[in-house]
């Protein structure tokens, strides 16, 4: 079998080539590649095209790309956490396909299961079937290019919609533990996004907090089969950022009295 590990993040994305797509797992803040991410951003990669749930927050994730124009465009769900990500997609800087969140988990699912399309009952009768959808501003505001209409098709008096998979250049995604040869568990909720980017990605490549031995990992515990990733990096000391800190004051309760 062969050892996928590699000695550094910045070795393991250096032929990562300008205009690349990239399938970037995660949720929010949890269980991103930051590692990875960040020795991308030091090697100066740009017009990148991103596949994510989100694009990060101001500053971290993707977000770091994102503040220095990196990013050319992005296949995202959730995107209201960053300023910065508003800024240039309506000032005409940053081309966005808003994709409903089941269905960009389908199309990475599909697309690593060689699946090139699928109908889905998401968007039926809204601008995600119709076309509309505005992905391109310019500086004035107007609308540059929007989504075309897709096939719409009823199944026992449903309608569907047809959406295409995904299978981008590249994966980016963050393990809990990985052995030699690719094999990769999750942790909880890092689950989200991660196993299928994983198996989308035509290169796949993992960064692991903890790496192990092969025979190590319990095979009914491996998330993804160490045939989908080529390339293992050891990241045992990420930092872990919270998105939203919530806080409870102490105060009298209602039994208490006020």
């Amino acid at each position: 079998m062969i050892d996928k590990v590699v000695g550094s993040a910045a070795e393991a994305v250096a032929d990562i080539p300008d205009g690349a797509s990239l399938a970037v797992g995660g949720f929010g803040l949890c269980g991103i590649p930051v590692t990875l991410i960040d020795a991308l951003h030091r090697q100066g990669t740009s017009e990148l095209e991103t596949v994510s749930n989100n694009c990060g927050v101001d500053g971290w994730g993707l977000g770091i790309l994102l503040a220095d124009h990196r990013i050319r465009r992005t296949v995202s769900s959730y995107v209201g956490e960053n300023r910065e990500f508003a800024r240039q997609y309506l000032s005409g800087e940053l081309e966005v396909e808003l994709t409903p969140q089941g269905t960009l988990a389908e199309k990475l699912r599909a697309g690593g299961a060689g699946i090139p399309a699928f109908y889905t009952t998401a968007g039926v009768g809204t601008q995600v079937s119709e076309g509309g959808l505005p992905q391109r501003y310019d500086a004035d505001g107007n609308v540059t290019r929007a989504s075309k209409a897709k096939e719409v098709r009823s199944f026992d008096g449903v309608d569907y919609v047809l959406e295409e998979s995904l299978r981008p250049d590249y994966a980016l995604v963050h393990a809990w533990k990985g052995d030699r040869h690719g094999n990769l568990v999750f942790h909880a909720t890092a689950m989200n996004f991660n196993p299928l980017c994983a198996q989308a990605g035509r290169i796949t490549i993992a960064e692991v907090e903890e790496l192990v031995e092969p025979g190590e990992l319990d095979p009914g515990e491996i998330h993804t089969p160490g045939i989908f990733v080529q390339r293992v990096v050891v990241a045992p000391d990420v930092e872990k950022r919270v998105e939203k800190r919530t806080v409870s004051l102490a105060g009298p309760t209602s039994s208490e009295g006020a």
